[in-house]
């Protein structure tokens, strides 16, 4: 496991489009596995830059970690709205290239598998991921056991609340999401973990150092032979760095 600890967020982010270059550039058909949130926004700015600056993502595919259920592509606060905005119409992306579950989906269960075969058909060359107070990788959850595959999973309090700010209300917050299983994450070739902020130390301090533990997902990244974890000062405060 490779740790890389950023003065600032927009340093990390460009470390990290860095690493996305050299996958999509050395690849015939690279398949680049992406993720939501305020973190990982540098690293897109910085794809952004690279492309305006002339790297070609035309044979690039996409597959994202999850999406929440009950919000169709077109809610604001939906993932697919949420890559368009700060990706994909900024690059060009074709539509057809990239791919999030279907969170309006009238049948979960078979949406599910459609995405596992998604997935299979199109193995992950690197994965973008962050990871949540709680732990949580995609919307994997802290639990007694982990689902290996794309699964329905019920959002924690924690991550409800952690969400709520997005949200004109913590009502509106959806209570489930369609989420990439562990097990997939961890077929991904290789793995890229961000985490920016002080409220972020105790967690990577757990994940990176306390022992593989069901109640700490993103743990499991411990099993990983090629895992880069990229810090910002803050975050990585626990380390001893």
């Amino acid at each position: 496991m490779n740790i890389r600890v950023f003065r600032t967020p927009s340093d990390a982010g460009i470390y990290a489009a860095s690493m996305v270059e050299r996958v999509i550039t050395s690849s015939e058909r690279p398949v680049i596995g992406l993720a939501t949130g305020e973190t990982v926004l540098p690293v897109y700015d910085a794809l952004v830059n690279l492309v305006r600056c002339g790297l070609d993502v035309s044979h690039v595919t996409t597959l994202n970690l999850d999406e929440y259920v009950g919000l169709s592509p077109n809610h604001p606060q939906s993932y697919h709205w949420f890559m368009r905005e700060h990706l994909f119409s900024r690059i060009g992306t074709p539509m057809q290239a990239t791919h999030l579950p279907n969170g309006v989906a009238p049948d979960l269960e078979a949406e599910c598998e459609r995405y596992n075969d998604l997935i299979r058909n199109h193995p992950i060359d690197i994965q973008l991921l962050g990871i949540g107070v709680n732990g949580h990788i995609g919307f994997n959850e802290p639990s007694h056991t982990l689902i290996t595959g794309t699964h329905v999973v019920n959002l924690t309090p924690e991550t409800i609340n952690m969400n709520a700010r997005f949200f004109s209300r913590k009502d509106d917050v959806p209570r489930q999401a369609i989420t990439m299983g562990i097990q997939s994450i961890l077929q991904a070739k290789q793995i890229m973990l961000l985490a920016f902020g002080e409220h972020k130390a105790d967690i990577i301090y757990e994940a990176l150092k306390d022992g593989i533990r069901t109640d700490v997902p993103a743990s499991m990244l411990q099993l990983h032979k090629d895992v880069t974890v990229i810090l910002d000062s803050h975050s990585a405060a626990r380390l001893g760095l």
